[in-house]
């Protein structure tokens, strides 16, 4: 989806049609921008820029809070078409979504029309534009999934694959972050050419196990199928808070808002856990965890907020100011150690 966020809620609030608009938190907070529309991103702003910079780039922006309930709302309708034409749909986030159309027969079986027809039904029935990226693998799919925005179709035929990879710049590569980059490019390995000159040994050696990854996407090979389902360790919701506090009585409560959240998403998830880690960030940016397990599904909701006060205990909260609170759950009990549904685990846009 095209500026997901920022184009539901320009599409929600027309008064902010045509207008830099960026959803996060507001200009004199410590908040980040979680998404910006098109007009925004004029200036230069992007998402997880911290919203007092993105102030300064463009003083005349709209800030809006995020409304995640209406985006799930949306998304969900969005993965309901997913499935009318693959038959196989791994979501990455609220957003995007790889799918699987190798045994589709709509439209002679061709990737390229099933995608024009996605994008023509969520125009249709969202009123949202989306871009698709059409390839032989996922690297490939998602990559031009990028390269045409907004409202785009790109396409990375079988033949051009390897070709096109070897004038990709490293920092198009999903999976390459601005830290890797950097790094690469201090090894003078700036494209997939570059790459290739490589043994997947010497990658290895400096890349750890993603050197391998390296080695096979820089030759436009990737075979990690599209799963529709993936196992979730943990499930957490955090908060910054717009002023440092050191009132434990209000962390508490902060802490217990969190709790309900997180197990209201257990809920929809049909996930029981067993373990509780509760996230203190101080005003010095340290930051610290505390966990409790137990041998049996904490159950209720209860359960979780009567081990907030003693794990918040063992912090420094209180004596410390803190900037940030999160809650995590874990120890997930499996039947038969199925795979769970994959829920929405993301809540920023990239």
């Amino acid at each position: 989806m095209d500026a997901f966020f920022a184009s539901v809620e320009q599409r929600d609030n027309p008064q902010y049609k045509d207008k830099p608009l960026i959803v996060g938190g507001q200009p004199n907070s410590r908040g980040v921008v979680a998404a910006c529309s098109y007009e925004a991103r004029k200036f230069g702003i992007h998402s997880a820029m911290p919203c007092s910079r993105a102030y300064r780039l463009c003083p005349q922006a709209i800030f809006v809070p995020p409304r995640f309930e209406a985006y799930r709302e949306v998304s969900e309708k969005i993965r309901e078409i997913f499935w009318r034409y693959a038959s196989e749909v791994e979501p990455l986030s609220l957003d995007e979504a790889y799918l699987d159309v190798t045994y589709t027969s709509d439209y002679d079986g061709s990737a390229t029309r099933i995608a024009q027809a996605i994008k023509q039904d969520i125009l249709a029935e969202t009123d949202l534009v989306a871009s698709a990226g059409v390839s032989y693998n996922k690297f490939l799919a998602k990559v031009a999934s990028d390269m045409d925005k907004p409202d785009g179709l790109y396409i990375i035929k079988p033949e051009q694959g390897a070709a096109f990879v070897a004038e990709l710049a490293i920092g198009k590569f999903h999976g390459i972050g601005p830290a890797t980059e950097a790094k690469m490019n201090k090894l003078d390995i700036k494209t997939g050419l570059d790459i290739r000159q490589w043994t997947e040994h010497d990658l290895t050696t400096h890349f750890g196990k993603s050197g391998h990854y390296y080695y096979t996407i820089s030759r436009g090979i990737d075979h990690r199928p599209v799963r529709s389902t993936r196992l979730r360790k943990s499930l957490g919701k955090e908060t910054t808070f717009s002023e440092d506090m050191m009132d434990t009585g209000e962390l508490l409560t902060q802490l217990e808002s969190l709790a309900e959240i997180v197990f209201d998403r257990l809920q929809v998830l049909q996930l029981e856990a067993r373990s509780l880690t509760v996230k203190v960030k101080y005003a010095n940016f340290q930051q610290v965890t505390r966990c409790q397990s137990s041998s049996e599904v904490l159950s209720e909701l209860k359960d979780f907020k009567a081990l907030l006060p003693e794990l918040l205990s063992r912090t420094e909260a209180g004596k410390q100011a803190v900037r940030l609170v999160g809650v995590t759950v874990g120890g997930f009990v499996r039947d038969d150690e199925e795979e769970v549904q994959l829920g929405f685990a993301l809540e920023t846009e990239s």
